[in-house]
């Protein structure tokens, strides 16, 4: 079919996966604002039976893109979900006790897809099998059945489960209750929003591409533009702050930091699952306490684990686990500096900015001489665990991990689809193009109480599936004054406007 070359299996499939993010549906999301919330309207409601429900109505996802299918009705399905991603759809009514789903799958290791009710760990409803129906548009219709029919509407979360670490299935369409019904398309209703401001005394730069070929996918409501009256305001403040001259005896790196201690654990992620409590992975979490409905204005009001005045941010990272039980942190430090070549060009974050940096999924060995791999500090590495994916550390030492942030910023949007794509990498040591403004360089130094070895693991899966999270809430004025003293100026700070030597 002239479809089938849309999805195919490449020589590598871990290719094929894209960053984990969670996007709202084109078809049930409002924009409130500039605030970066997003709510379901009337247009995601009840789906009737004996009509289909369209797998790309959904109003919540992990994991999914959509694509044209040549299967029966046309429209498009949604493909590229692997083990652990999930779809949500709200207001549906489960009118009888065999369901149907409309699958295709050009995966060997097959699975399954769960159906829960509310999310993603609710109530499990059926499970539909999953075996290679030959291609990513071979399509197959699968039954489940429901031991107990619940009555009224309902919140429907599909959640895939393989063994397999690639993609496994696509679905076009489910028939709750009823096999006999053709699919309907669902009606599209996007969302109007005003165009990114620009911020001031930065260069302009064309939007971020939206095409279907482009990471990551187009989804209205997944770009979240920054408040400009905000930052013009944080600029003014920091544009206000006097420079300091340098000392003799001054370290001249540009830099300075905070230290956290550990705030909390919960299997909740507000950047990717923002309202789905325990639609994740565990996190530990540094800073001010975080619950998967935080917002920056929200840390704001919070008391923090972390030293340097001014900073309410959130920092997380996947818990790591010495057989099934969470390690306790050493310490955790977080650097703010330059990478870029001229330092006096960074500016503060600005407000509301969110960021993650890593990938939950990938999961591939991390031998002896990978890059960005965890390492022993304070002693030497003794050898390698069982697997090879982890260093053993000789007394005195501990495990650590550095994972350092995109630092320059497009200028317009504090957050993007996937949480990355507002944020991009400088060109020949400056910040240029699509992402013109440089921000502060931030580095989590996240150091375990852990000599490495045998046992280990994320609780996102391998060492390789390492990532880190970073809510925006530092006080305006407080960043500003470290960015101008410390950071342009090139020298060493604490966690103060104050510069130290050594």
């Amino acid at each position: 079919m002239a479809e089938e070359s849309r999805h195919v299996a490449p020589g590598d499939p871990r290719r094929r996966r894209r960053t984990t993010r969670v996007i709202l549906g084109a078809t049930v999301v409002a924009v409130l604002g500039a605030s970066g919330v997003y709510i379901a309207t009337a247009d995601a409601g009840e789906v009737a039976v004996p009509g289909a429900l369209q797998a790309e109505a959904f109003s919540a996802q992990q994991g999914a893109k959509t694509e044209k299918t040549s299967d029966t009705g046309g429209g498009k399905n949604v493909g590229w979900l692997a083990n652990g991603d999930w779809l949500k759809y709200q207001g549906v009514t489960i009118g009888g006790s065999t369901l149907s789903a409309r699958i295709a799958s050009n995966n060997a290791d097959g699975g399954s897809i769960e159906a829960h009710l509310g999310q993603p760990t609710g109530t499990l409803l059926a499970t539909f099998p999953v075996a290679k129906t030959g291609g990513w548009q071979k399509w197959k219709t699968v039954t489940a059945k429901v031991t107990t029919v619940p009555t009224g509407k309902q919140d429907l979360v599909l959640v895939m489960k393989s063994k397999s670490r690639s993609d496994f299935v696509n679905i076009n369409y489910l028939l709750l209750g009823s096999g006999s019904a053709a699919p309907t398309t669902a009606a599209t209703t996007k969302p109007t929003t005003a165009a990114p401001a620009k911020p001031s005394a930065t260069p302009s730069s064309a939007a971020p591409s939206a095409s279907a070929s482009s990471a990551p996918a187009a989804t209205p409501g997944g770009w979240v533009d920054v408040d400009q009256a905000a930052w013009d305001k944080a600029l003014a403040q920091y544009n206000a702050v006097a420079s300091k001259p340098v000392p003799a005896g001054i370290t001249m790196v540009p830099e300075f930091h905070t230290d956290c201690s550990v705030s909390g654990q919960a299997p909740d992620d507000p950047i990717v699952f923002p309202n789905l409590p325990g639609a994740s992975h565990m996190h530990t979490f540094f800073g001010p306490k975080v619950t998967a409905t935080s917002t920056g204005k929200d840390l704001l009001a919070e008391s923090t684990t972390c030293t340097a005045p001014g900073d309410n941010s959130a920092y997380w990272a996947p818990t790591l686990m010495h057989n099934g039980t969470p390690v306790k942190m050493k310490n955790f430090r977080a650097y703010y500096g330059a990478k870029i070549k001229d330092p006096k060009t960074v500016r503060p974050f600005p407000p509301g900015l969110v960021m993650v940096q890593g990938d939950a999924k990938k999961q591939v060995a991390t031998p002896a001489g990978t890059s960005s791999q965890f390492w022993c500090a304070g002693s030497a590495e003794t050898g390698r665990s069982a697997d090879g994916n982890w260093p053993k550390c000789a007394a005195g030492g501990n495990l650590i991990y550095q994972l350092t942030f995109q630092d320059c910023w497009d200028g317009k949007h504090v957050d993007s689809p996937d949480h990355k794509s507002h944020m991009g990498p400088s060109v020949n040591g400056v910040c240029t193009g699509k992402f013109p403004v440089a921000i502060p360089s931030l580095s989590l130094m996240l150091g375990y109480d852990s000599l490495g070895g045998d046992g280990l693991t994320l609780s996102s899966g391998m060492a390789s599936s390492i990532h880190g999270d970073f809510m925006n809430a530092w006080e305006p004025a407080k960043i500003g004054a470290l960015v101008k003293v410390c950071i342009n100026a090139g020298a060493k700070c604490g966690s103060t406007p104050t510069f130290t030597g050594g």
